[in-house]
């Protein structure tokens, strides 16, 4: 027996009252429901819908759908770092890896003939922190007002609209080393090049964050839901 249109809607509705946000984790629920329950009324034909839908749900257990959305929201965040690091790797490939070297190699010349680099490199490190928070902060807005006129939220393109913690961690070997320098002693041609390479690693990611993978969101939302181009 197949469900009706108002029983597939209620079972989205049944996954939003038991706090599944997200429409790809819904429509993935609702279809594993649907099955269930298609299964059991030939074996319980006395059950109504709502009393099997209910037999359904405990099997999830005590905390219900929570284990399900815990285990999607690790698998699309290690997606969303392999894509970070695919697109990393670029800019070490030719003919990007010129500009990377050029960079490094700037700013490296730039810490060790400038007597004052900690300094330097605490305006640089600032600068980059304010820039990658402001475009942090635009691109959430972006998909907030998005969610609103749709009225879908989808998990994946909520990780690639805001993920940040670990860009943000990344920042706190710079604060902590920055604890221990002189100001008026310039750095050795190691720290030079070491901390140089971490500004422009920094600057790409944040880069790559903020730019290049928003760019091309809509082609890796349609690889991680086919049917992301006809209800988006």
């Amino acid at each position: 027996m197949k469900l009706t249109p108002e029983q597939i809607e209620r079972l989205y509705q049944f996954t939003r009252q038991h706090y599944v946000e997200w429409y790809d984790l819904q429509t993935e629920l609702v279809d594993h429901l649907a099955n269930a329950i298609e299964q059991q009324w030939p074996d319980n034909p006395n059950l109504d819908f709502e009393e099997v839908l209910q037999l359904e749900f405990k099997k999830f257990g005590v905390f219900g759908f929570m284990d399900v959305v815990e285990k999607r929201q690790s698998a699309l965040n290690k997606r969303y770092n392999k894509i970070v690091w695919k697109h990393f790797k670029n800019f070490f490939s030719i003919p990007k890896v010129v500009i990377t070297i050029s960079l490094i190699g700037s700013l490296s010349f730039l810490f060790f003939y400038f007597q004052y680099s900690s300094i330097l490199l605490s305006i640089l490190f600032f600068a980059t922190l304010v820039l990658f928070w402001i475009g942090l902060v635009k691109r959430t807005k972006a998909y907030k007002k998005e969610v609103k006129e749709t009225g879908k939220k989808w998990l994946f393109k909520e990780i690639i609209s805001g993920y940040s913690a670990m860009t943000g961690l990344s920042y706190l070997p710079v604060q902590i080393m920055l604890q221990f320098d002189d100001v008026t002693v310039r750095f050795s041609i190691v720290k030079s090049v070491f901390f140089a390479s971490l500004i422009v690693t920094m600057c790409l990611l944040e880069y790559i964050i903020l730019f290049e993978i928003p760019s091309k969101a809509q082609k890796y939302l349609e690889e991680t839901y086919p049917e992301y181009k006809f209800v988006a």
